[in-house]
């Protein structure tokens, strides 16, 4: 049997790494090649990273699309070829100091909601096949459609001088998608100074807090660290419904067969997927409605060794 390792694992990510750093680091230190991401940080940024470790990887497309909460410094009085401290001056520097509250919050009041938001140019969206930061980064002029966003929270929780920079501590909560960046540059932007992020650092995704997340050490860190993953049922269940499920019917979805789970969709809440779970908490599969009762498996979590059930 197997002992290739399975699950989710919550990563607080250091600064100064890559989010690939961190899953080839992992590779490593688990001994699989198996291990892959619900979502990308960029270098500048900290704080959580999903990873799916074996069969865990299978269930990464039902976390990437979940909302997002960060932590930002955005620093008024200059923008930036990246909308981030990484990038290149533009134009002079201005003197954001003296920037009103009022002023501020009135710009924040367009920027919550639903809104179109222009990417930053250096995003990994791809244009005609090849990476928007590629093209950026090999001097083309790279112009990228709006695409809509939703901020349910953006709130500043501290203002700062530096010279003649103002710098706003913030708080955002997002839709996947959405580039904090992009947020500073619109600010500065809209209130005549100039803006960019200075810091980034994701708490949150779904129902996931950086809080529960371990540190993986860089290469020459040292290799003796616990790297505690989460049951795939456990995860399903705290992004989806779930419900458990007889043995017979859990031989029946890991063969891909439709099956009758007692339940209605609209018993459900109507959700477009669910989790199935065994009578000891496993996850067996992602189930959709195809009927008033009868459900299929959409995403099946093939298990070690598959027994058919006792008689």
């Amino acid at each position: 049997m197997s002992t290739a390792p399975h699950g989710i694992l919550l990563v607080d990510k250091a600064p100064d790494r890559t989010s690939h750093d961190v899953v080839a680091r992992v590779r490593w230190l688990l001994g699989t090649k198996k291990v892959g991401h619900a979502g990308t940080l960029d270098p500048m940024a900290t704080g959580l990273l999903i990873l799916g470790i074996g069969q865990g990887t299978r269930l990464l497309t039902h976390l990437v699309g979940l909302d997002k909460t960060y932590t930002a410094t955005i620093r008024l009085g200059r923008a930036t070829t990246t909308d981030d401290r990484e990038g290149e001056p533009l134009g002079e520097v201005a003197d954001a100091t003296g920037v009103p509250a009022e002023q501020i919050e009135q710009v924040l009041e367009t920027l919550r909601g639903d809104i179109q938001q222009v990417p930053s140019t250096v995003s990994a969206i791809k244009v005609n096949g090849q990476r928007a930061y590629a093209r950026a980064r090999a001097g083309e002029d790279v112009e990228l459609a709006a695409r809509p966003v939703r901020i349910s929270r953006f709130e500043i929780t501290a203002r700062r001088t530096d010279g003649p920079y103002l710098d706003l501590d913030a708080v955002v909560d997002v839709s996947s998608g959405t580039y904090v960046r992009a947020l500073a540059r619109d600010l500065g932007a809209a209130l005549g100074v100039g803006g960019h992020l200075t810091a980034l650092r994701r708490t949150g995704i779904g129902p996931f807090d950086v809080a529960g997340g371990v540190h993986v050490p860089a290469r020459g860190e040292g290799d003796d660290v616990e790297l505690p993953r989460r049951g795939l049922g456990e995860v399903a269940s705290a992004v989806m419904p779930s419900l458990t499920i007889s043995d017979q019917s859990a031989w029946d979805l890991r063969h891909g067969k439709f099956v009758k789970l007692g339940k209605s969709p609209q018993e459900l809440g109507d959700r477009e997927h669910v989790a199935a779970l065994d009578t000891s908490g496993r996850l067996v599969a992602v189930v959709s409605p195809e009927s008033a009762e009868r459900w299929r498996p959409v995403l099946v979590i093939a298990p070690e060794a598959l027994q058919p059930p006792s008689a």
